[in-house]
């Protein structure tokens, strides 16, 4: 297996760099990478997640299927969230609670593809002393068509 890009698993390492809650400006975009997804890194994902089925890894059995090759399973929009946005973005912020999400499913992504985000804050409220932060995100293949499209509710730490 060749090496694949290492994520930085220390959150507070670049938590000075990060956007409190009165910098969050809803409807700004957020910064985001575009990032290259190798079989690599969809195998492992796999591995981590005790995802077995072989249209992930198998590309003779893969090649005999709808897809016509092999595709990532599609909770691999979590691997891409910190793949494409820099170490500063405030959805890495050490305390964030994951509060709700939605996600809607277009087509797979696969083995080289160049993925981009696009993403920003929708809303963000106070409720019952709680820091709340509603925003989007779109995943792009570099076709331009969507892999994923997602909305989420995030709250916020103090």
């Amino acid at each position: 297996m060749a090496q694949t890009q290492a994520f930085e698993t220390d959150f507070w390492k670049d938590a000075s760099l990060r956007k409190v809650w009165d910098d969050i400006v809803p409807g700004e975009p957020r910064k985001t990478i575009p990032y290259t997804l190798a079989k690599e890194a969809i195998e492992l994902y796999c591995k981590s997640v005790g995802e077995t089925h072989p249209i992930y890894f198998d590309e003779a059995y893969a090649k005999t299927t709808r897809y016509g090759g092999l595709i990532a399973p599609p909770s691999i929009h979590i691997l891409l969230m910190f793949s494409c946005t820099p170490a500063d973005d405030w959805m890495r912020s050490p305390g964030t609670v994951n509060a709700g999400q939605s996600w809607s499913y277009n087509v797979p992504a696969r083995p080289n593809d160049v993925i981009t985000l696009q993403a920003r804050a929708l809303d963000k409220f106070i409720k019952r002393e709680r820091l709340f932060v509603v925003h989007d995100n779109v995943f792009f293949n570099q076709k331009g068509d969507v892999i994923c499209s997602g909305r989420g509710w995030t709250i916020r730490p103090l």
